[in-house]
């Protein structure tokens, strides 16, 4: 069953989106990377803040793959990572108001990522974090890792990706991966109060500090076009290769990889 997105109003101004897709822990596939875009695109001037969040106390497992056959992987993986899943960043970022990603339960891999391209997140104390890509034969999106670097650093985007790290929710708050902790008890009361404090701000603010800040990491230099087309196809050509299919071969069998190295 494909996963789904629930709309809600909790408070004025605030618009919720909450994935929901059970029986893959919120794994993010195209239904509910569309709705998030499709729902993103319609904003009318009465949100004034956006919340994205999990149902069923999780957040995201990241990209929906597991069903992918290993002999589909190249085209599906590239279906769905590439395309649907970059609109959904593409139209977070450049949303004028702000963003809170209110993590009730793990986020992992591009649900992680999907959390980092919110302007705050707000995570419970339990839960887990982490970037798997290195345990999969994945080699991730260089978009992808200057989010993080922007939110990080690089010394500890490298903690994260080279070492394919889980960390909990107060390690997570000292990096400054994610910007506050409660209790779990305590989630959405904190969640709906740090919102409605951002609805109560000047929305000529908001969207000027955000376009200062977005044309400043933008700054920072774009990639030589040929340089990019050389990272895609190094990205793309993991989908291809052997240490992929061992990479989830051997994470559905619960066993060590063997990689190869190809």
């Amino acid at each position: 069953m494909p996963g789904s997105l629930i709309v809600d109003r909790p408070a004025d101004g605030i618009l919720r989106l909450a994935i929901s897709n059970p029986a893959t822990r919120n794994a993010l596939d195209h239904a509910v990377l569309g709705a998030i875009s499709d729902e993103l695109a319609g904003l009318g001037d009465d949100v004034r803040c956006v919340i994205v969040t999990g149902a069923h106390e999780m957040f995201s497992s990241g990209y929906d793959i597991s069903e992918i056959p290993l002999g589909e992987f190249p085209v599906q993986a590239e279906k769905l990572v590439a395309h649907p899943f970059c609109r959904g960043l593409m139209a977070l970022d450049a949303l004028d108001i702000p963003t809170l990603a209110v993590l009730p339960g793990s986020a992992i891999g591009g649900g992680l990522e999907l959390a980092v391209a919110c302007d705050l997140r707000l995570a419970s104390s339990h839960i887990k974090l982490g970037m798997p890509p290195a345990k999969l034969g994945l080699i991730y999106s260089h978009n992808g890792l200057r989010r993080f670097i922007d939110t990080v650093g690089a010394p500890r985007t490298r903690e994260l990706f080279l070492l394919g790290r889980y960390i909990d929710a107060p390690t997570a708050a000292r990096w400054g991966l994610v910007n506050w902790v409660v209790d779990e008890d305590d989630l959405e009361e904190s969640a709906l109060a740090i919102a409605s404090q951002l609805v109560a701000n000047s929305p000529l603010s908001m969207a000027g500090n955000k376009r200062v800040l977005r044309e400043l990491l933008q700054a920072e230099g774009a990639l030589d076009p040929d340089v990019e087309r050389e990272l895609l196809a190094l990205r793309a050509s993991s989908f291809d290769s052997e240490d992929l299919i061992e990479g989830i071969s051997a994470f559905t069998q619960k066993r060590s990889p063997s990689w190869k190295g190809r």
